[in-house]
C-alpha cells in the first residue's frame, strides 16, 4: 500500500508537491530540536548519573552510553509521531486533497461525513499523548544492560508504526461515517496489514529526510489501506458503502 502510494508521485505531480509544504516546515522544526539534544546530549547524560563520578572510567562510559542511547531513542519515537501530528494538522488542506484524489481515483469522490478542523487538533492532541506513553517505554527499555537498545527501537518502530496507520487511515475511514470504535474494530481485524504499512511507514520516516518525501505517500496510501479493509468488510467494489 505503500508503495501504491509512492506512485502517486508520478500520477499527480503537483498535488504531491503541495504535501511537501507543511512537511518540510514540521521536519525543520523537529530537526532543529533533535541537533540541539545531540549537541547537549553528553552533559545531559553526566547529569543525569552523578552517581558514576566514582566509578571505574569504563563502566561510568558503559552507563552513560546506555542512558544517552536510551534518550535518544525516546526522542526519535518523540519527534516521529509529533511528526505525523503537526504536519498532518498544519496541512489538512492539502492532505484532503491528496486523498480525495485517490478515492476519485477509485471511483468515490463524495462524502457526507467532514473531518474538521478542531476534530484533527483532538486527534493530533491524542496522537502526541500515545506518542508521548511509547517514548518512556522504550526510553525504559533503553535502560536493559547490552539489548536496551535493540529492544528500545524494535518496540519503539512497532508501537509508533501502529499508532501512525492508525491517524493517518482515520481520514479515509472517518469520512464514510465510521466511529472510533468501529474503526478500532476494523484495524484490529487486519492487524498484519495495519502493522505492516505502518511499520514500513515508520522505517522511511527514521532515513534522513525521509519524513518529508514520504507523507504524501503515506496519506495516499493510507487511502488504499482504509480501502482494502473496508472491501473485504462489505466485499469488493463497496469500500463507498
Amino acid at each position: 500500500m505503500l508503495l501504491r502510494g509512492f506512485a502517486y508521485w508520478r500520477r499527480r505531480p503537483g498535488l504531491m508537491l503541495l504535501g511537501l509544504v507543511p512537511a518540510v516546515i514540521v521536519g525543520l522544526l523537529l530537526f532543529g530540536g533533535l541537533i540541539t539534544l545531540a549537541a547537549f546530549l553528553p552533559g545531559l547524560t553526566e547529569a543525569l548519573t552523578p552517581f558514576a563520578d566514582g566509578w571505574p572510567s569504563v563502566w561510568a562510559a558503559v552507563i552513560r552510553i546506555t542512558i544517552g542511547t536510551a534518550l535518544v531513542g525516546a526522542a526519535l519515537v518523540l519527534v516521529a509521531i509529533s511528526f505525523t501530528a503537526l504536519t498532518l494538522l498544519i496541512g489538512e488542506p492539502f492532505y484532503e486533497r491528496i486523498w480525495r484524489a485517490v478515492e476519485a481515483d477509485h471511483g468515490d469522490e463524495r462524502f457526507d461525513a467532514s473531518y474538521g478542523f478542531w476534530r484533527s487538533v483532538g486527534d493530533a492532541l491524542s496522537l502526541v499523548g500515545r506518542g508521548i506513553l511509547i517514548a518512556v517505554l522504550a526510553l525504559a527499555l533503553g535502560f536493559i544492560p547490552v539489548v536496551g537498545g535493540v529492544v528500545s527501537a524494535v518496540v519503539g518502530v512497532i508501537l509508533t508504526g501502529w499508532v501512525v496507520a492508525d491517524e493517518l487511515s482515520s481520514r479515509a475511514l472517518s469520512a464514510r461515517g465510521l466511529t472510533a470504535a468501529e474503526r478500532k474494530r476494523l484495524r484490529r481485524g487486519h492487524r498484519a496489514r495495519v502493522l505492516g504499512f505502518g511499520v514500513a511507514t515508520q522505517l522511511c520516516f527514521l532515513v534522513p529526510l525521509g519524513a518529508v518525501a514520504s507523507m504524501p505517500a503515506a496519506v495516499a496510501g493510507s487511502t488504499l489501506l482504509a480501502r482494502s479493509l473496508l472491501d473485504e468488510q462489505n466485499g469488493p467494489g463497496r469500500a463507498s458503502a
